[in-house]
């Protein structure tokens, strides 16, 4: 039987630091995050190890910097699919080698689609000769990434669901 969020405790100021602090950079080790919080190392230590296993922390994990591989040129594609074949247009298009990403979303488009590239026109080519041609897209529209803004996330107890 699956524990509801509510039966394992509420979450506290401590958990949302915490949180914010890994969601910055989840290769800080414990110790270094304690000093930071101002918090005991096992407290720091258990507190991470509640949020794992409450899955409110679903992995650690990294932010590659794709510019420096070579693939600069960013895009979201919004796209829009036929019913009957969604579900193996969205399984195709996550082949992609491209892809980085797939957001299904209500609105004018079924899914948003980010993609990456040597090039604009690499971005047009995927777009065109491989995303386009999936069947059951209907129709693609790409946002070209000008800038990228990667906001400071400051998780706050107010947004945590309570009893």
């Amino acid at each position: 039987m699956q524990l509801k969020w509510f039966q394992m405790g509420k979450l506290d100021e401590v958990d949302m630091k915490i949180l914010g602090s890994l969601y910055q950079d989840a290769s800080v080790s414990i110790p270094t995050l304690s000093k930071n919080l101002g918090l005991n190392l096992s407290v720091t230590y258990s507190r991470i190890k509640r949020l794992s296993k409450r899955q409110i922390i679903k992995q650690f994990t990294i932010i590659v910097d794709e510019d420096k591989l070579g693939l600069p040129a960013s895009a979201v594609v919004g796209v829009n699919l036929d019913p009957k074949q969604r579900d193996q247009a969205l399984s195709e298009i996550a082949k992609l080698d491209q892809v980085r990403g797939i957001q299904e979303v209500t609105g004018r488009f079924d899914a948003f689609v980010t993609v990456r590239a040597r090039t604009i026109e690499d971005i047009y080519k995927i777009v065109a000769e491989n995303l386009g041609k999936v069947p059951g897209v209907n129709q693609a529209e790409t946002f070209i990434q000008v800038e990228k803004i990667r906001p400071v996330v400051k998780f706050r107890i107010a947004d945590a669901p309570v009893n």
